[in-house]
């Protein structure tokens, strides 16, 4: 059973004294640190920095193994098969890219389809988008119904031979719906499709099992599962990795040089050109670490009770619309209100201490298919409290007064 209380102190934003307590409802966007986060970074950079993998002197062997221990955690959080198949990025975006411009480059050609959800982030758009204009490939839309849910029996209509690669959310960012990727992927397989999966808003809520999924890639973001920005990871099957050419070119993931030819390393360090985000490596390590001892099966429990209960005091607030009601959803609501802009909904917000997103979230997509131009976006983490949901509404209540 989640101990709240404990959990909120271990987060020292959360747990500052303030003129006003902090409710922050903005965690689809980043997540606050843990003091044991923040600390295993402080550390290091005040005891033990020394760079990696090139160093024969004592204190950058131990970086170097504490970097290669990172991306053990990171292997086995998402039950992978071996820590060959991480690949250390900057972010669930730059992983996307990655894989779209290496293996997307290399496989993608006219008559050839990406298939993409319409509620996708940006990030799972645009370097598909790309890729498909520069390769003569065609992007091709999965249709979503009114309650946010992935159309089905659109989905298996519009598979076919002509499928390469089937790129969608583990859960949405905007919506909070939590699509169905285990039978997304058997059904992309049938096709000889590959599948992607942007897991950034799943990593921090559920367990993720990419063999059990059985996915081709995976990716997340540190910053999103309690660790720090600038670190992020991609899991992809290590024979695919093993095919794909490098992203990015630089240091350390070379094997030769010369003027005439460069041969290259195995994965994942032919991936990681230049000196890596290693302090951050040892803050994400913390910070799975640190979830796994909050166990996610609880997280997830208490989530979902708040999300709900948030839901259903929405619905009974006149003038509230929420925009989505998928059949699975996690973390994350979305809302209008009649005749107030998301912009002043955030701001009137702020000036009670809350927190919270507003705008198109990076997925206009999403906008376009619910007929509006913005949202405000409620989401949840292991810190929120019941008052938290509380004072997010009664919030809502001194908005329609002001906006009267």
């Amino acid at each position: 059973m989640m101990n709240l209380a404990s959990f909120r102190s271990d987060f020292p934003v959360i747990a500052e004294k303030r003129d006003q307590p902090l409710v922050y409802l903005d965690n689809a966007a980043t997540k606050q640190k843990p003091q044991a986060v923040i600390d295993a970074m402080t550390r290091f950079y005040e005891h033990d920095y020394a760079t990696v993998h090139r160093g024969v002197y004592a204190m950058s062997m131990d970086a170097t193994a504490r970097y290669d221990a990172a991306r053990t955690a990171v292997a086995s959080y998402l039950n992978a098969g071996s820590p060959k198949e991480i690949v250390f990025v900057r972010g669930a975006t730059e992983a996307i890219n990655l894989v779209a411009q290496s293996w997307g480059r290399k496989n993608l050609k006219p008559g050839r389809e990406v298939l993409v959800s319409e509620i996708e982030h940006h990030a799972n758009l645009l370097p598909w988008q790309a890729v498909c204009a520069e390769t003569g490939a065609k992007l091709v839309p999965i249709p979503v119904d009114d309650a946010g849910d992935l159309d089905m029996d659109a989905y298996r209509r519009l598979l076919s031979p002509r499928t390469a690669m089937v790129a969608v959310s583990h859960v949405s960012n905007t919506i909070g719906t939590v699509l169905p990727v285990e039978e997304i992927t058997r059904l992309a397989k049938e096709q000889g499709a590959l599948v992607l999966i942007d897991g950034a808003q799943a990593v921090a809520h559920a367990t993720v099992d990419v063999r059990y999924i059985g996915c081709d890639f995976y990716c997340g973001s540190g910053h999103k599962l309690y660790g720090p920005t600038g670190i992020g990871f991609l899991y992809g099957r290590y024979e695919l990795l093993e095919a794909m050419p490098p992203y990015q070119l630089g240091g350390s993931m070379i094997e030769t040089v010369s003027f005439e030819k460069t041969t290259f390393l195995a994965p994942p360090e032919r991936f990681e050109a230049g000196t890596p985000a290693f302090v951050e490596a040892i803050g994400l390590h913390a910070a799975i670490d640190y979830v796994k001892h909050a166990d996610l099966l609880d997280i997830a429990s208490w989530e979902n009770a708040l999300l709900r209960y948030t839901v259903e005091r929405l619905k009974e607030m006149k003038g509230v619309r929420i925009i989505g009601y998928p059949k699975r959803q996690a973390s994350v609501v979305s809302f209008v209100m009649d005749g107030i802009h998301p912009h002043d909904i955030g701001t009137i917000l702020d000036s009670k201490g809350i927190c919270i997103r507003v705008g198109h979230h990076c997925s206009q997509t999403t906008m376009r298919r619910f007929g509006i131009p913005a949202t405000a976006r409620a989401s949840f983490a292991l810190y929120n409290s019941r008052e938290d949901a509380d004072a997010l509404l009664k919030g809502l209540d001194e908005v329609k007064r002001v906006m009267r």
